[in-house]
Order: structure tokens, then sequence, then C-alpha cells
């Protein structure tokens, strides 16, 4: 399956994941959840690294490392954000990913090549974020502050996971050693928040049931991500992720009852048109920089 494919595919199962965690939440703290997302995740790569007749162990234990913090604090901060605010606020505020990764990309060709910034991508980044304002204005109770800070964040921490995923991948670690590793920080994150700040629930049947599917959707969406990100191009891929939006938001709007508005789907079309521009600009100051490698 070709890389723009594959992130299709993968915005439409981590959609499904949101909608599960977003239930899952009424019983399971965050850290909680992502402990057995990881748990999960950890048992189906080594399975499949069994059936594959591949090995695990890795070379490049500091870039793992570094991808896993990234990540598990940008999940935690997701599954925290999902549920304080709808839906699609949520997924909207972390899928602002791309645009992060944009300023990250610019921030460096500036920092390492002295090379000046074109105005374009600057000009994407601001219409992206004046989606935010729009998406935001009509959704954001004022006990939802935190909830949309954490939401913030989590995009910006989930861009720098993807350039790390893209330079796993360019240096030759197959998508599923990046996941297993992946899964193991997410335990390791997990139990650590819980066992400091929540403490651990008892399990029922439907909560139970729905840890193990926000576990198998995540990962094999993060399979179909992780190779999509190695194979295909960084910023083609972050504009795809958008997708995420429209799934998400015909979730909330159908399960949870979340509001329809003219200007919300404003602010999601404003971002979306972000996320393209960021693509089709192709600013020379990336092209002409040693990161344009990962893109």
């Amino acid at each position: 399956m070709s890389a723009p494919w594959l992130m299709v595919a993968s915005t439409l199962l981590f959609a499904t994941m949101g909608m599960c965690v977003k239930f899952v939440s009424a019983e399971y703290s965050t850290g909680e959840i992502v402990f057995y997302r990881g748990l999960v995740g950890a048992a189906m790569m080594i399975m499949l690294a069994r059936m594959r007749g591949s090995t695990l162990k890795t070379r490049l234990p500091a870039m793992h490392f570094w991808r896993s913090l990234s990540g598990v604090s940008a999940l935690g901060l997701w599954f925290y954000a999902i549920g304080e605010l709808p839906l699609a606020t949520a997924f909207t505020l972390n899928y602002m990913a791309p645009i992060w990764m944009v300023v990250l990309l610019i921030g460096g060709s500036v920092l390492f090549n002295h090379a000046k910034v074109n105005a374009n991508p600057i000009a994407a980044i601001l219409v992206g974020f004046a989606g935010v304002v729009c998406v935001l204005q009509p959704t954001l109770a004022s006990n939802q502050a935190w909830g949309a800070l954490t939401g913030l964040l989590s995009g910006l921490l989930t861009g720098v996971a993807y350039i790390q995923v893209a330079a796993l991948g360019r240096a030759g670690e197959p998508e599923d050693r990046v996941v297993f590793y992946f899964s193991l920080g997410s335990i390791a994150g997990g139990a650590v928040a819980t066992s400091l700040f929540s403490g651990w629930h008892g399990h029922s049947l439907t909560g139970s049931g729905l840890l193990l599917a926000v576990g198998l959707l995540a990962t094999l969406a993060q399979l179909m991500l992780t190779r999509a990100y190695a194979t295909g191009r960084m910023l083609v891929n972050g504009s795809l992720q958008y997708l995420g939006i429209a799934w998400s938001y015909l979730y909330g709007v159908f399960l949870f009852d979340d509001p329809v508005t003219v200007i919300a789907l404003l602010g999601m079309g404003l971002i979306v048109l972000a996320g393209i521009a960021a693509v089709r600009l192709r600013p020379t100051v990336l092209a002409s920089s040693r990161i344009s490698t990962t893109l």
C-alpha cells in the first residue's frame, strides 16, 4: 500500500480509537489508558516479530528513547484532552502537528544554515492558527481551558515525534521495531503517571473491551503511520492527517451530540487549508536545507 493510502487508513483508525478513548476515559485515568495501550501494542509487536522471524533488538537506543519520550508525552496529553474536550476539538488541536512540523523545520534550517525564511509557510501557519481560534470559540467552555492547552501541546510534541519517526525510518529501523519501543515507553510512562497521580482502577467487561480496542486500533494505525513516514514525504503525510479531523467530527456529532456550527466548520476548513498549503508551497528555505531530506 502506498504512503498516502496508509495515511488515509491510519487516520480512520486513529479517529475510531479516539472515540473509544472518549468512552473509556469515564472509567480509567489517562495514565492507565496509555499503559494498557502500550501493553497491547508491545504484545502485538512481539507476536509480529516472531511470525516474521525478525528481531526487536536495536542499534539506535538513544533515537528510540527520544522518540518514545516525545511520543508518549504527546499521547498522554492528547488522551487527557479527548476526555476534557469535544472529540473534534481535541483532534483538531492534536492534528496541528503538521503546522508545528513546518515551524520546527524552518527554525532548524535558519538555526543551522542561516537561511532566510520564506513568508509563504508563515502565512500558512497563521491561517492554521486562525482556524484553531474558530474551532475553539464555539465549543470551548470556560472550564476547558486546561484541556485546550494540553491539546495544543500534544500537537507540538506529536510534530516532534513524527520528525523523529521519519529519522528512524531513514536510519533503517523497521516500523514494527519503532512501534515496539514506543509501546514500551507507553507502558513505562503510563505506569509512572498512574502510580503517582491517579491510582489503578478495577476492570469491568465493557472497560476491558474498550481498552483492548484502543490498543489494537492504535497499534495498527501506528504501524501504518510509521510505514508512511518512513517511505513517503513528511509534509504530504502530515497534510493527509487532517482527514482525522473529519472522521472525529462525524463521530462527535453522531455519538456525543457535539454541536454543528458554521464557524467550527470554517475553522477546520482553515486548518486543512493550512496543512495543504504547507505541502504545495514547498518553501525554498526547506528545499535548500539539510533538513529537506526528511520531506
